[in-house]
């Protein structure tokens, strides 16, 4: 016999509704704590189906009852939201609507990650708090100075040496003096967290191929490439790279209706927001280099701007990155001397010894100016040749164009 138990999960408590045999019976409310939820597990089936909503605390509460159930399955809220809209909310409710969904095949669920993939995201998203944080406070800086009609910093840097010994300078009140030596402060001490955060996320991604394979991508670095393997998980749940640019929320908004033209908006921004602020990030990396993504970003930069032009890139780096992930490639137009000075990085970032003397490895490559300057002629030569090749292409007429080659009769 077939039962779905849904919990609506708070902080502190989940109020359990159990569907059988199409009918709703609420069942109580359970404690968030592991003892109180084993208990419910216990007084449940091997065959019976649990489904939750996705917060803050789901996939620990779905670590413990999926030892004693069949499945449990984690909702995306906002869908759920959408297809199920009440007027009357309750706990009870809301518990009640989750199994109704699962038992009639609406739910909207989401992918479940491995306990692997899991730790990656947390390492990701505490890394991006840490970067965060310092940037809020270099902001605050910036903001003393300007408040007090202090110019701007001469070095390239206002919190390394140089900049440091020039602001330690300038003609500021105690309080705000003051305020400045605590952020500097805080600064270091996130710098050392942000220096073992990189360190845990190289040691989980040496023997990563899929990160290894795309940081060969122009652009991409260790951060990037193990932030976009840490949202995608598993590429084969994307069955084509249309799906992977709408989960990380870079496809268009689109919005047509009846007989009328479809028109194309700003982009979507559902989805894994993180992922995406590091593809941007990425593009504009990609953008400097030169290669094909940068002759598409100047022929985009020329028509709507270099905002758009980046978005478009990060749009580009993500297809980029689903065929490559797909079909085990590594990116055509890499630059070998400089992938091995980046895989380099990546193993002394994890702590792996440095090599003295002799001890010449791969990267050492980069170093050799003739080398580096030609591999850049190869992209240069590439970046030329995806010029060439969009040059030909013919521009999409326009509507007044086409009427006219439809009727030629009403013209005349």
């Amino acid at each position: 016999m077939r039962r779905i138990i849904g919990i609506d999960i708070h902080r502190t408590f989940g109020e359990v509704v159990i569907w059988e045999n199409g009918e709703l019976r609420h069942a109580g409310r359970v404690d968030m704590t592991r003892s109180a939820l084993e208990g419910l597990g216990n007084r449940l089936a091997a065959t019976d189906e649990v489904v939750i909503e996705a917060t803050g605390n789901s996939m620990a509460v779905s670590r413990v009852l999926s030892r004693f159930v069949a499945r449990v399955i984690i909702a995306n809220p906002l869908q759920v939201k959408a297809i199920a809209h009440a007027h009357v909310k309750t706990d009870k409710v809301d518990a009640g609507t989750l199994a109704s969904l699962r038992a009639a095949g609406y739910l909207p669920e989401i992918w479940t990650p491995d306990v692997a993939t899991e730790r990656k995201r947390r390492l990701v998203a505490r890394r991006y708090q840490v970067v965060r944080h310092r940037t809020r406070l270099k902001n605050e800086v910036h903001a003393i100075l300007h408040a007090h009609l202090i110019p701007k910093c001469p070095h390239a840097d206002l919190f390394n040496g140089c900049g440091r010994a020039w602001l330690a300078r300038q003609p500021l009140p105690d309080d705000e003096r003051s305020a400045i030596e605590r952020h500097v402060r805080e600064l270091d001490r996130l710098a050392e967290d942000l220096d073992i955060l990189d360190q845990e996320i190289a040691q989980s991604a040496l023997d990563d191929l899929s990160i290894k394979r795309l940081i060969t991508i122009t652009g991409v670095n260790l951060t990037v490439a193990a932030g976009i393997m840490a949202a995608i998980g598993d590429i084969g749940r994307f069955k084509s790279p249309g799906k992977l640019v709408s989960y990380f929320g870079l496809n268009p908004r689109v919005r047509q209706s009846g007989l009328g033209a479809a028109h194309h908006g700003r982009i979507s921004k559902v989805g894994r927001s993180h992922a995406r602020a590091m593809l941007v990030e990425a593009a504009w990396a990609a953008a400097k280099a030169p290669g094909p993504l940068h002759a598409f970003f100047v022929r985009i930069r020329a028509k709507r701007g270099h905002q758009i032009a980046a978005v478009a890139v990060a749009r580009k780096l993500t297809v980029l990155c689903w065929h490559l992930l797909t079909k085990d490639q590594d990116y055509l137009w890499a630059r070998p001397a400089l992938i091995a000075n980046k895989t380099r990085a990546m193993e002394l970032q994890a702590g792996k010894p440095q090599r003295k003397g002799n001890q010449r490895g791969s990267a050492y490559a980069y170093n050799v100016k003739k080398l580096r300057d030609q591999e850049m002629q190869i992209a240069e030569q590439a970046e030329r040749n995806y010029t060439r090749f969009v040059a030909r292409w013919k521009t999409r007429p326009s509507k007044a164009e086409v009427r006219e080659r439809l009727n030629p009769a009403r013209q005349k």
